[in-house]
């Protein structure tokens, strides 16, 4: 085929139509305004829900015989078509029709399904937490957001469980202090930029979680009460408060467990706090939190005025007081014995030794590096436990005294049995004080015996005592704390220097020894078990003395302590007319005892004629007594019973020699043997 010119296409003319000449004038308008468009801006603001996604699956066969590729529906379009309605007909079908009140409402979901949901999701976070905790910091948020305001009191529960369980865990063995700003600023590197974020989600969400717990505990609404919503929180703080008490927030959880104490109604919440405070005061070796929590226990006490159980009073008895602290080995200079050589009472200088510079600035870095180091062992130094013990015992003391200035009934027990616990470690400027305080406590309780045994007819008699006051014990730990006061210190310094006289205290107990020998309850405490009384004087009573488990003693037991320290001290000897009137008085109550009191005052009276056999073997032999008069064995003061008198003997020996016991009998032949050992 031959390529030729090709043909002229013939130009024509524009159409002279009136539809034709108005289109051509508004295209000359609109060009005119092209410099006012935006194409930028309307580009921008065009949808791009619309544009069609790559697709990926393979061409299909029609049955035609034509390739053809299917099209993906997109899920904004999906979601659209969900949202609006299953399609365009649904839409149109639709479209007139108003929503009812039941497509506005949500579906109620069953409480079953909630705490089902909730176990899985709080499942699933814990354990994303147990694996790798700084991988998942934003987990301590989702915990917490589980038990928000609007979830269920059951839902709640398990969400604080969770997460006592998770910080139990994950908490550190140290406890994290805040950043500076100057040491946010800083350049560091990645890993201590993650760590330090890592501590701050960790303490951010300790935080949150420690002061949900303590609003739950405040709230005390009805809800959360029979729901034991607040149980649960105060679990969980006496758990934290046991299993970390050196990480952060401590006085926090204090806080919530003191707030407990300070109801003098029985709470279920009571004992649970009782008990966290006794362990934690056992489990302090460091001297600080138990500082901390005495402080905020004393403060309460004060603000109520010292209106409390007795049951809070007695968990300072679990205090590790300065002797009774274990010494943490260390290899610092402070836990070291000195070795400096001491030559007249002084140190001697350390021999100088002549150092280069550079030794003396590796000297000053190395010191720098100890100091953090001990800084980060967290160790406390004897000083520094010893401080702290020392205004520990102040605050308790403190509260000691006040309680006895006021002279609250139902917590005298407990204040004289803390007095002698912790009596050896009294300053001796107080010792004035505390004596005449003391002996204002055995006088009103000889006051009240003698009112009893006037009005022992009367049928009014328990109004007038206190129901709650146990007047002979209350005097048996006056006496043994007045004679506790002087047991480690130097007596006949102190004595002679602060004007003590004890003698009031052996009187008195030499008086009362008739009456104790003829108490039911001498080998009974309150901790032992008692038969319910069937006529009761007063409710009140009955459910005192069924609750009261401070003062373990048994009133034998006192008796005992009391005795010894009247006839065995070392440094204060008895004068031989008190060593013979004791004894003889002894030997006579011994007859009404029962088995196991009596073996145990046998045992004193066979110490007391070891160490003090000369002066009492005038009870012997009465070829060797010079005294006038006859014995009057109903005396109340030594002097003027006449123990040395015709009449006064040892009869009670022979009784003790049939006794029943044969334990009784043997300490009676061996005391015989002793004091006739004494003249071969």
């Amino acid at each position: 085929m031959a390529y030729g010119r090709p043909a002229k296409r013939r130009r024509l003319s524009p159409s002279t139509d009136v539809n034709s000449v108005s289109g051509t004038i508004k295209s000359i308008d609109l060009f005119h305004r092209a410099a006012e468009w935006d194409l930028e801006q309307d580009y921008e603001q065009r949808s791009r829900l619309n544009k069609q996604r790559e697709t990926t699956k393979l061409p299909i066969k029609t049955a035609e015989g034509r390739l053809e590729r299917q099209r993906e529906i997109s899920p904004q379009d999906d979601e659209s078509d969900s949202y609006l309605g299953t399609g365009s007909e649904a839409g149109q079908d639709g479209a007139d029709t108003p929503p009812t009140e039941e497509a506005e409402e949500p579906s109620h979901v069953p409480l079953k399904q909630q705490l089902v949901a909730a176990k899985e999701e709080l499942a699933r976070i814990a354990g994303l937490m147990n694996e790798d905790p700084e991988a998942h910091i934003g987990s301590f948020k989702k915990l917490a957001a589980v038990a928000g305001s609007t979830a269920h009191p059951n839902v709640k529960k398990l969400a604080l469980a969770t997460q006592l369980a998770v910080y139990k865990d994950v908490i550190p063995g140290y406890r994290i202090r805040e950043y500076k700003d100057e040491e946010l600023g800083t350049k560091v590197s990645k890993e201590v930029r993650q760590t330090r974020q890592y501590e701050q989600a960790l303490v951010t969400g300790y935080r949150r979680y420690v002061e949900e717990l303590a609003a739950i505990t405040k709230a005390g609404t009805s809800i959360e009460e029979t729901s034991g919503l607040k149980l649960v929180a105060i679990n969980c703080a006496c758990a934290l408060l046991l299993a970390i008490p050196h990480f952060n927030f401590r006085a926090e959880l204090l806080r919530i467990v003191v707030d407990q104490l300070s109801s003098r109604l029985s709470t279920p919440y009571f004992a649970k706090c009782i008990q966290t405070l006794e362990d934690f005061f056992d489990a302090d070796d460091d001297g600080a939190p138990s500082l901390e929590a005495v402080g905020l226990l004393t403060k309460m006490m004060k603000a109520k005025d010292y209106r409390i159980r007795e049951n809070v009073l007695s968990t300072f008895f679990h205090l590790r007081l300065l002797s009774e602290l274990s010494v943490k080995s260390s290899t610092s200079k402070t836990d070291q014995l000195d070795k400096t050589p001491i030559y007249r009472g002084k140190k001697t200088k350390a021999k100088w030794q002549p150092r280069s510079k550079k030794e003396r600035k590796l000297a000053r870095e190395r010191k720098a590096v100890e100091k953090d180091m001990k800084q980060a062992d967290a160790t406390v130094t004897h000083e520094d436990r010893s401080r702290m013990q020392s205004e520990t015992l102040k605050m308790v003391f403190t509260a000691y005294f006040r309680i006895l200035k006021l002279g609250t009934p139902h917590l005298m027990g407990v204040v004289l049995e803390g007095l002698a616990k912790f009596a050896h470690l009294i300053n001796q400027e107080f010792f004035g004080d505390l004596l005449e305080a003391l002996k204002d406590i055995v006088n009103e309780s000889s006051v009240i015996d003698e009112e009893a045994l006037e009005a022992k007819d009367n049928e009014d008699i328990f109004e007038k005592i206190p129901s709650t006051r146990n007047i002979t014990r209350e005097s048996l730990l006056s006496i043994q704390t007045a004679f506790t006061l002087l047991s480690g210190q130097d007596v006949s310094k102190s004595a002679s220097a602060l004007h003590l006289d004890l003698s009031f205290f052996s009187s008195h107990i030499y008086k009362t020894l008739y009456q104790l020998s003829l108490d039911a309850d001498i080998e009974l405490g309150p901790k032992s078990l008692h038969l319910s009384d069937p006529h009761p004087s007063s409710k009140v009573n009955s459910d005192h003395q069924s609750r009261n488990k401070v003062n373990v003693s048994t009133p034998m037991l006192l008796l005992i302590r009391v005795l010894t320290s009247i006839l065995l001290t070392p440094s204060a000897p008895p004068p031989t007319m008190t060593a013979v009137a004791f004894y003889k008085r002894l030997l006579t109550i011994s007859l009404q005892l029962p088995e196991k009191s009596t073996v145990a005052l046998m045992s004193l009276l066979s110490e007391v004629a070891q160490k003090h056999g000369r002066k009492i073997e005038a009870l012997w032999y009465s070829d060797e007594r010079k005294c006038d008069g006859s014995f009057q064995g109903h005396s109340e003061s030594i002097e003027n019973t006449n123990v040395l008198a015709l009449g006064s003997g040892i009869w009670e020996a022979e009784l003790l020699r049939h006794h029943f016991s044969p334990r009784v009998r043997k300490e009676v032949d061996d005391i015989d043997k002793l004091i006739q050992g004494l003249n071969r």
